[in-house]
């Protein structure tokens, strides 16, 4: 088997020496190219076509995701992003990579990290990202566009997301988990469900804690639904009062005597905050009156407490495979049982919808 052809891209002598030596040292990866700007990127990737590239953000001559976005749209490639942004703008901008097709992003290394876990972690996400089949993201994609209520319709097949059956919908909550993939996904969905939507959305999202201080923020930007991090206690909103609240790095979200609270519990599948654990926490609290979704993600968080959900009388919801960046988590959830609709990323938004204004004639 051919290894994984790598370029490195990263203005950074010092750090673009380190990565170039992680990445030698394995045997299942193999140097093709490196690189100190964005422009660069462009050039390598479209002379070398590698199975993946570690692209830095902040580069003289072009951004790296100025770069990320004509990669992505003219000779799409599996990137991940590593980088050490931590000011607002920066970060913006990691997040802007993400939301155009970059799958991962991971940090610099400080030089204090025990052992060889952070060396360990590169080549683990390099081999991982390499894998991922990515699409073209043209740029005529990547501008805002928000679904008005009118935009979803009621179809005749009482099977599909546009069906609108019944009068009276009986969900009060939506609950989303997702990981690799889900910065793009999430902002699919919440730019196209309609301005009026009138269910909070409870969001844990798996991104490394120095990139999830400003992720609420960027993505309040990208939504007509305000999105937000919880308090301690806060109560959780009722319907209604349609907002999204996210999860916090490093801390799990659980409902618990109708508040929302912010735990630093163990993690659970490597993960804190965990899907399973604020899904499993709704499955005791409210689960027949919440719509759960799983979307793209590595890995099995989530899938436990979709089927803990769903026995207790909840709607759920898994992304298919032919839109999930990584089915690991969706997968392993349809494997349990435990999703009553697979649907593909573009239908999430208009079944949400549908539910939130009227209960499918399956679920009477």
């Amino acid at each position: 088997m051919r290894p994984i052809r790598v370029v490195v891209v990263e203005d950074s002598l010092t750090v673009r020496k380190r990565l170039l030596e992680v990445v030698a040292a394995d045997r299942e990866l193999e140097i093709v190219g490196e690189g100190e700007n964005g422009q660069q990127a462009i050039d390598l990737c479209e002379r070398l076509r590698p199975d993946v590239i570690s692209m830095d953000m902040m580069m003289p001559v072009m951004t790296g995701l100025a770069a990320t976005e004509h990669i992505m749209a003219y000779c799409p490639t599996p990137i991940i992003i590593v980088s050490s942004s931590t000011n607002r703008g920066e970060l913006f901008q990691t997040y802007d990579a993400l939301k155009a097709g970059a799958v991962d992003v991971l940090d610099k290394p400080r030089g204090d990290e025990p052992d060889d876990r952070w060396e360990k972690k590169l080549v683990s996400s390099l081999k991982l990202v390499s894998r991922i089949k990515v699409i073209t993201h043209p740029r005529g994609r990547m501008g805002v566009r928000v679904r008005s209520g009118a935009d979803v319709r009621p179809g005749s097949d009482s099977n599909g997301p546009a069906a609108l059956l019944g009068t009276a919908s009986r969900y009060e909550l939506v609950a989303i988990g997702a990981s690799t993939g889900g910065p793009n996904a999430i902002v699919e969905i919440l730019r196209n469900l309609p301005a009026k939507f009138a269910l909070p959305i409870l969001l844990v999202i798996h991104i490394g804690a120095p990139f999830g201080a400003t992720f609420a923020e960027w993505l309040d930007r990208q939504s007509h639904l305000r999105v937000t991090t919880p308090v301690n206690g806060d109560p959780l909103p009722r319907r209604g009062e349609a907002r999204v609240v996210l999860a916090p790095p490093d801390q799990h979200l659980v409902v618990r005597s109708g508040r929302l609270w912010l735990t630093t519990d163990p993690e659970r599948h490597s993960c804190r905050p965990s899907v399973d654990v604020l899904f499993e926490s709704i499955a005791g609290e409210c689960a027949h009156k919440t719509v759960a979704c799983l979307l793209t993600g590595m890995g099995r968080d989530g899938a436990l407490g979709l089927s803990a959900i769903q026995r207790a009388g909840g709607m759920t919801v898994a992304q298919d495979e032919a839109t999930s960046v990584v089915f690991g988590m969706p997968r392993e959830a349809i494997l349990l049982g435990a999703a009553k609709r697979v649907v593909p990323l573009p239908d999430v938004a208009p079944l949400l919808a549908q539910l939130a204004v009227a209960e499918p004639r399956s679920e009477r």
